[in-house]
């Protein structure tokens, strides 16, 4: 480096180092020292830029774990709210439970001196070609071919099989079933029969005859199965057809939804809270076996 250089560099340190010198040795009024107040100045945008970066970092951190931990309460709420739906769909099932054991044993009470066995529902149709159920009642507790079977709302079936723990019914609305029934009103037979699917049929009406949709269709006793006056249905659709009318009848029981039923060992007549008992069909009371509780 040049001489000339040197020396103008040299006067450059010096004239710096006075002006640090004299930065530090004058007071300002309110903010002390001159070489404070550069230095301050000079490092606060650092610090500023610092304390931005550090807090958004700092924040970005709290919010996750903040997230993390709503999410996991979250995910508790869901599961917690799950349990408590099953336990309310659980609780729900066990009251329609009781309420159907309920309205059964006071049928069951009403109708003390007509033997009978309750039984639970335990199986279906295997398969689409006959709509059965099985129970968890047979031979053993006196079931046999051919016996009606019915809830407090109405009637349901058949027994077709029996065993000896067990037993199949055949519903009344299967293609192959059917029962003697009547107009409640009128008295006037026709048999009803299924149709393959929730309604059934009532066969053999003539066109002239006077049919009306909500009429009462009730058991004839004729079929040697169900005792009479026993609910079979209503009538929902009454239309003209070639030769006799096409009527279509609502079972009385729920045959979709059957969870106990009671098969009736004998055809001995019931009585119905706003009918008349009627005679007894038949001698097979007299070997009706002793009646079995659920």
């Amino acid at each position: 480096m040049p001489s000339r250089h040197k020396s103008l560099v040299l006067l450059a340190g010096v004239i710096l180092l006075q002006v640090l010198l004299l930065a530090v040795q004058i007071k300002r009024d309110s903010q002390g020292r001159l070489i404070r107040s550069w230095t301050v100045g000079a490092v606060s945008p650092f610090e500023r830029a610092g304390s931005y970066v550090f807090g958004s970092f700092r924040d970005t951190w709290r919010n996750y774990f903040a997230l993390r931990n709503t999410k996991r309460d979250n995910d508790d709420l869901h599961r917690e709210n799950d349990a408590l739906k099953l336990r309310v769909a659980q609780l729900e099932g066990k009251a329609a439970e009781a309420d159907r054991l309920g309205a059964l044993l006071h049928f069951r009470q009403s109708q003390a001196d007509v033997p009978m066995v309750a039984a639970r529902v335990i199986g279906g149709s295997p398969g689409t070609g006959s709509l059965t159920i099985q129970l968890d009642r047979g031979e053993h507790d006196g079931i046999r071919k051919d016996m009606g079977v019915i809830t407090p709302d109405g009637v349901v079936g058949k027994i077709i099989e029996t065993y000896p723990n067990t037993s199949q019914v055949l519903l009344l609305t299967d293609k192959e079933s059917g029962v003697g029934a009547k107009f409640a009103d009128s008295g006037i037979q026709h048999p009803v029969g299924g149709v393959g699917e929730s309604m059934l049929s009532m066969k053999y009406v003539p066109n002239d005859d006077d049919v009306n949709v909500g009429q009462r269709v009730v058991t004839s006793g004729m079929d040697r199965i169900f005792p009479r006056d026993l609910p079979v249905g209503t009538i929902t659709e009454v239309k003209p057809g070639n030769q006799f009318k096409q009527i279509r009848v609502r079972p009385a029981a729920n045959l979709e939804k059957l969870e106990e039923v009671l098969v009736l060992l004998t055809l001995h007549p019931l009585r119905e809270p706003d009918t008349v008992a009627v005679k007894p069909a038949g001698d097979a009371a007299s070997n009706s076996p002793p009646v079995a509780n659920p």
